[in-house]
């Protein structure tokens, strides 16, 4: 995705109307009620420089690509100009990284709020969220820093290609609703939760942006917050399951429902869809009729959604396709025809014997003389092995004694075990939302190359954000083994645990109570030695404070494991 789409914070919404139920203030400083009609973010709008829609206070403030504001923060290209502020992809020259900004005025009539909102989005640090870094009131203006996601992707782009797999419209409600439900709880609504607001990292982790600040610049509220927010997580998932906008208008780059049949469920809509998730975007939705000839009640709250969705059978991946080898194919050699065009398939070949063997004298006494030089050959190789082994037998009387005190000897003690081959791994999140982390690049902690490597989420913090206590990877051995020793290779110095499961257990536990802690360590290659024999067949390796990734964040990144008896 191109960035200018990334940095613009909430403000393309490529919509004609509001379908949802928040609303403008109406307190505009030129007394105009709110038109959705005419609150038009299309992609056209962005960097044009277009008209400025309603309330506003004052104009936009005259900046350029180059300008610098606090002597830190270099606007490189204005991506959005509407409504009397405007937004900027620039660079933050102090880390030297990509960052959004929004400028508007000291005296626009949404300054204040729109600072209020950007200190209060900053004060969550929840990482599932796009970070306010910076809110700032200065020679008359006022504006917000924000994280920049160049690698993101808007779940505009992706529903343009088509509707979501099951398990991916499942992680993204399960996270959209739980990160919401996080920041209801510390009282911060969106209230311009859209596809635009909604973006897919390349990790795999959704991620939020413009909370409370989106709203703030286009000065809309609800004296509903919870329930707007619940709704739009609702056509959120209906989207993501039809690849249609829930209501009559087209918005998105979506087509709405066919005029006057109402809001039907996504099943009804399109053939293939699941239909857990069906009916949980209905229950986001508050159709009346849907839920009550479900038997199912309305979801009013982010919370609510998230217990729903806590009670569906989670929804797992898609098998990875495995394509079968080719048959094998029998080759037979003709006598006679080696090497030479076969005779055409509606041919008709003649049969001849073959011709008997040369029994000459002269080839009875090649045979004989070439038996006689094998027997040779196999006797003096035989002698040769024999004697080797004998050598190797004093080397190793020699080396496992040693004398001590007057002569005892004791053997020396092997230094170290056979490889364990490591038949299987698994992401292992049980404290975090979705509960899995990086699912598919598990197999990279293990492949014997320390080039490659499974990372985690990042976290804005060592310990995870104060999010959790760790996360990490399930190993499965194939059977129950004794373990020796495990070694970790990490990119940056990481603190972690060696855990295990009871040899008692029949399959793969799922909670982490179940794995006890055998050992402890930290740095860039880790070997862990439990304190006492130690026999199982699944070992849990545990990350417990993480490095930086010189991204202003910290992430995990197992390079290789390996695990010897």
């Amino acid at each position: 995705m191109a960035e200018r789409s990334t940095a613009a914070v909430d403000v393309a919404d490529n919509s004609g109307d509001e379908p949802l139920t928040a609303k403008a203030d109406q307190s505009t400083a030129d007394g105009v009620a709110h038109n959705p009609e005419r609150d038009t973010d299309s992609d056209e709008a962005q960097g044009s420089g277009g008209t400025e829609g309603p309330g506003k206070k004052a104009s936009p403030p005259e900046l350029h690509s180059g300008h610098k504001l606090a002597r830190r923060y270099r606007l490189e290209e204005c991506v959005t100009r509407l409504d009397g502020f405007s937004s900027w992809r620039a660079v933050d020259e102090k880390l030297r990284r990509a960052v959004g900004v929004h400028i508007l005025p000291a005296d626009h009539v949404r300054a204040r709020s729109v600072l209020a909102a950007a200190r209060s989005s900053a004060l969550l640090g929840d990482p599932r969220f796009v970070q306010v870094l910076d809110a700032v009131e200065e020679n008359d203006l006022v504006y917000v820093v924000h994280e920049w996601l160049p690698d993101a992707v808007e779940l505009t782009a992706l529903l343009a290609a088509g509707p979501l797999e099951p398990h991916d419209a499942y992680q993204m409600v399960s996270q959209v609703a739980s990160a919401m439900a996080a920041a209801h709880r510390e009282g911060l609504a969106h209230l311009r939760l859209n596809p635009n607001a909604v973006l897919r990292a390349s990790t795999g982790q959704w991620r939020i942006r413009g909370l409370a600040v989106n709203a703030a610049l286009r000065g809309i509220s609800s004296d509903t917050p919870q329930r707007t927010d619940t709704e739009s997580i609702g056509a959120l998932l209906y989207a993501a399951l039809t690849q249609r906008w829930p209501y009559e208008n087209d918005a998105y780059g979506l087509a709405g429902l066919p005029k006057d049949i109402g809001l039907i469920a996504p099943d009804q809509v399109r053939a293939g869809v699941h239909r857990g998730l069906s009916e949980l975007a209905m229950r986001a939705l508050v159709n009346d009729g849907a839920t009550a000839s479900r038997h199912e009640a309305a979801c009013t709250t982010p919370e609510e959604l998230v217990k729903a969705i806590g009670e569906m059978p989670r929804i797992r991946p898609p098998e990875p396709a495995f394509t079968a080898p080719p048959e094998y194919q029998r080759t037979t050699y003709q006598q006679g025809t080696y090497g030479r065009p076969g005779p055409h398939p509606g041919a008709t070949q003649q049969l001849t014997s073959p011709p008997a063997p040369l029994e000459s004298r002269t080839g009875k006494v090649l045979k004989w003389a070439v038996s006689a030089l094998l027997i040779a050959a196999l006797g003096l190789g035989s002698w040769q092995l024999a004697d080797a082994l004998m050598d190797g037998d004093k080397s190793n009387d020699t080396d496992n004694t040693q004398t001590q005190d007057g002569g005892d000897k004791s053997p020396k003690k092997p230094t170290d075990g056979r490889p364990i081959a490591i038949k299987g791994a698994r992401d292992f999140d049980p404290f975090g939302s979705d509960q899995s982390e990086k699912p598919a690049d598990i197999s990279k902690a293990y492949d014997n190359s320390t080039a490659s490597y499974w990372q985690t989420d990042f976290y804005l913090s060592p310990e995870f954000g104060n999010l959790k206590s760790g996360v990490g990877v399930k190993l499965d051995l194939g059977k129950v083994q004794q373990v020796g020793k495990v070694s970790i290779t990490f990119v940056g110095e990481t603190s972690v645990e060696l855990r295990a499961a009871d040899a008692g257990a029949g399959s793969e536990p799922t909670t982490f109570n179940a794995y006890t802690k055998v050992a402890s360590g930290s740095g860039t290659t880790v070997t862990l030695k439990p304190g006492k024999t130690l026999k199982t067949q699944y070992l849990l390796v545990w990350l417990t404070k993480l490095p930086a990734d010189n991204e202003g964040h910290w992430r995990g990144r197992v390079a290789d494991i390996k695990v010897t008896s």
